[in-house]
């Protein structure tokens, strides 16, 4: 298909390319401990962009039987009344190599997912509470190519397990969740760290204490790290140096946080369900340091925050496109700290408790996303936080809310922890943080 649409782009239009993508995923749901659903569903669509005039237009389609001429003809049509751009596409057809797929996850039955779920909620299951578990498998193909030459091919599988303990009570409502994602099929201590992670957790819960108030050290463990990283990622992308909103605009090669920080974006992981060879416009996929011992030195582009900024400036490999719609800037495997390496034995906390008198762990924020995002102001109430009182969880506070601004924050960082994980697509240890405003009730 796609080499019938670049046949299309050359006779139609001044430059153009294309993205195939096709996937099946199987989806197997327990809810409340019993089995709701089990389902397989197949999708596969190609988006075209051409330009014409120098002006770009897109169009998509998800109807397999559709002659490319007319995806090619929406395009163009787009293309009348979109935007001057002056795209420069990659002619690159040789890419790293990059371990995407799994052949145990992609020959995986139905019934193989569903024991998965099933020996969680039957190592889960406990009289006062719900279980729901979800297990996910996908298998996909991407094919992209340009009429510069540019072209290429992968198959992908990505697997994702996650299950959640729901206690509710007349004065309580707790939740406590964990999961796992990766390439392959979650091997025996995957599952194990999953059922860990939330008995132990769910256990230093079920004790209420009062938060303190006041300026406090707070540790943000790898889930909680929402607030503190989402302003980042923000930052650190070309759509807002073209806004001009990006507080790190300017600031390349300049130290702007704790020496301790360092932050890169890797597609070329092996194993990992956000990995790439390349993106989705055909440029090869290489680590990008993002911030360096506390000073930035890249931000994530694709080919029309390139083009816009112009210069020397070239896509950096992180353009992800749909079926419809022009490409979307998106990370891929976000790393926060060092490098990822193999589990350390976990601990909540990651070992920074040690030495706070009185403080707070954050595990999971209520409204991350909302406010001031890019200004790096946040306010959350706390959906699941424990108090730390000489160096020890104490119990869970129900009724808390953290603030603070991440640029003022991450001037001085009080330490990381020694529990490095995967978070869906972001890696990062705990993380601890002196001098956040907590509110008690």
């Amino acid at each position: 298909m796609i080499s019938q649409v670049l046949e299309a782009l050359r006779r139609g239009s001044d430059a153009g390319d294309a993205c195939w993508r096709r996937s099946e995923r199987t989806t197997i749901a327990f809810e409340s401990g019993r089995l709701k659903s089990a389902g397989v569903v197949e999708e596969s669509g190609l988006n075209v962009r051409v330009v014409k005039g120098a002006r770009v237009g897109v169009a998509g389609t998800t109807a397999t039987d559709a002659p490319p001429a007319d995806v090619v003809s929406r395009a163009l049509a787009s293309a009348a009344l979109g935007e001057p751009l002056a795209i420069e596409f990659p002619s690159a057809t040789t890419f790293p190599s990059v371990s995407t797929e799994s052949a145990p996850a992609k020959a995986a039955s139905v019934g193989v997912l569903a024991d998965i779920g099933r020996g969680l909620v039957e190592r889960l299951s406990r009289p006062d509470a719900q279980i729901n578990v979800t297990v996910e498998r996908e298998v996909a193909e991407t094919t992209i190519g340009n009429t510069v030459g540019g072209q290429g091919s992968y198959r992908a599988t990505g697997v994702s397990v996650s299950a959640d303990i729901a206690r509710v009570t007349e004065s309580d409502v707790l939740m406590v969740y964990d999961h796992y994602v990766g390439v392959g099929l979650p091997e025996a201590a995957d599952l194990d760290a999953i059922v860990d992670s939330i008995k132990t957790r769910l256990g230093l819960a079920l004790t209420v204490v009062p938060a303190s108030s006041g300026s406090l050290p707070v540790v943000f463990s790898p889930m909680g790290l929402s607030a503190i990283l989402l302003p980042l990622e923000e930052a650190l992308s070309g759509k807002t140096l073209i806004q001009g909103i990006s507080p790190l605009q300017g600031k390349v090669g300049e130290p702007v946080f704790a020496e301790g920080l360092s932050i890169a974006d890797d597609p070329t992981l092996p194993g990992r369900a956000a990995s790439y060879p390349f993106d989705d416009e055909g440029v090869p996929a290489a680590r990008l340091p993002l911030v360096e011992r506390g000073v930035p030195r890249n931000f994530v582009h694709d080919l029309e925050t390139a083009a816009r900024l112009g210069g020397a400036q070239r896509s950096t490999g992180h353009g992800h496109r749909g079926v419809f719609g022009k490409p979307r800037l998106s990370y891929s495997n976000f790393i926060v700290g060092s490098a990822p390496s193999s589990r350390h034995p976990w601990s909540l906390g990651g070992g920074l408790l040690e030495g706070i008198k009185d403080g707070l762990l954050v595990d999971d924020l209520i409204g991350v996303g909302q406010g001031n995002v890019i200004g790096g102001a946040f306010s959350h109430p706390v959906a699941l936080a424990y108090r730390i009182q000489n160096g020890k969880i104490t119990g869970r506070v129900k009724d808390a809310a953290v603030a603070g601004n991440v640029y003022d924050l991450l001037k001085k960082i009080g330490g990381w922890g020694d529990d490095g994980r995967w978070v869906g697509t972001r890696w990062s240890p705990s993380l601890l943080l002196e001098g956040v405003s907590v509110a008690g009730r």
